[in-house]
This record gives C-alpha cells, sequence and structure tokens, in this order.
C-alpha cells in the first residue's frame, strides 16, 4: 500500500465572504496547519497574514476573527479552488488529480455580484482554477491574475517582492499604501 492510498481525503473551509466584496483570493487547498487549526494560512511561516498585515491591516498577531473581519471589511473574499481532494502532507504537487472535488466557485461568483478580480495564492490554485472552473464561466467576467505563493515552500522569493506583487490588491481596491 503506498502513502497516497493511505491519506484521507481532507476537506476546504467555508470562504471568509462578504457581499459587498469586490476582489476574491483563492489558495488551492489548506496545509496540514490550516486543517489542524481550521483557520486558512495558519503556518507560522506563510507569509498570507503578514502581508495581509502590511496592506490591510490583518495581521498574523491579531486574533484570527478579527483578522478574517478586516478582510470582509476591506472588501476582501478569501476561499479556496478545491473543496476536498486527497494530498498527503502540504504540498499542492501531492495532490492526487483522480480525487479533486473543486469549490463551487460558479455558484459563490453569482451570489457576490460585486467580485470582478480574482487573485491566486500561487501557480497551484491557478492552474486548478482553470482546469476545474474557468470552462463554466463567462468569458471576460473577471479580471484574474496569479500572486507568488505566500507558502514557505516558496522561499525562492523574498518576502519584499512578493508584498510588492501582492500590492496589485490594493490597486484593484483602489486603495493607496
Amino acid at each position: 500500500m503506498n502513502q497516497l492510498s493511505r491519506a484521507p481525503v481532507i476537506h476546504s473551509f467555508a470562504p471568509v465572504a462578504d457581499s459587498k466584496a469586490q476582489i476574491l483570493i483563492l489558495g488551492s487547498m489548506p496545509g496540514v496547519e490550516s486543517l489542524r487549526t481550521g483557520r486558512y494560512y495558519a503556518h507560522p511561516r506563510n507569509a498570507f497574514w503578514r502581508i495581509m498585515g502590511d496592506l490591510i491591516g490583518a495581521s498574523a498577531d491579531l486574533p484570527y476573527a478579527t483578522r478574517t473581519l478586516k478582510l470582509r471589511q476591506s472588501g476582501i473574499s478569501l476561499w479556496d479552488v478545491l473543496a476536498a481532494c486527497v494530498r498527503p502532507g502540504s504540498l499542492d504537487a501531492a495532490i492526487d488529480e483522480r480525487t479533486i472535488i473543486a469549490n463551487d466557485l460558479i455558484t459563490f461568483l453569482a451570489q457576490h455580484a460585486n467580485i470582478r478580480h480574482v487573485f491566486f495564492n500561487g501557480a497551484a490554485a491557478e492552474r486548478l482554477f482553470q482546469r476545474h472552473v474557468a470552462p463554466a464561466l463567462e468569458a471576460g467576467a473577471l479580471q484574474m491574475q496569479r500572486l507568488p505563493s505566500t507558502s514557505p515552500a516558496h522561499a525562492a522569493m523574498s518576502y519584499d517582492k512578493k508584498l510588492q506583487e501582492w500590492r496589485g490588491i490594493l490597486r484593484a481596491l483602489k486603495i493607496t499604501k
């Protein structure tokens, strides 16, 4: 029996969303630490909350509920492309493609009609979206952009460079910082 056949099916979380959101940030699937704690981007070396702290004041030192509230108040929704899959560990490369179930992003976007920008937290989120969601989307309905992954596995890029790229969210919100 190989490691993949022993790995359990994992499930993503409900979205962090507000009906007035203008932006949707999509990850692929929560990592092991996030799944353990029930919180998005819970790994202490993941730069997501540090970046959100620098951009909108939703820093990792705040209680999780306050961070997610700041996202919603800023017009940002957060979710994952995948609803379920088999993936031993946290690496997106370990996702068993045969087990993928995508979140119902078509319905989500219909219910959150103000969202005009989708930002992908890394290449895997973008690839999974393009494969499992985009074919059912109306062409040109959204502006989409891949951002560098905030994962500690993407250590080749400096924090400052990641932050610079992630500032695109502020431009989409028409905020200057």
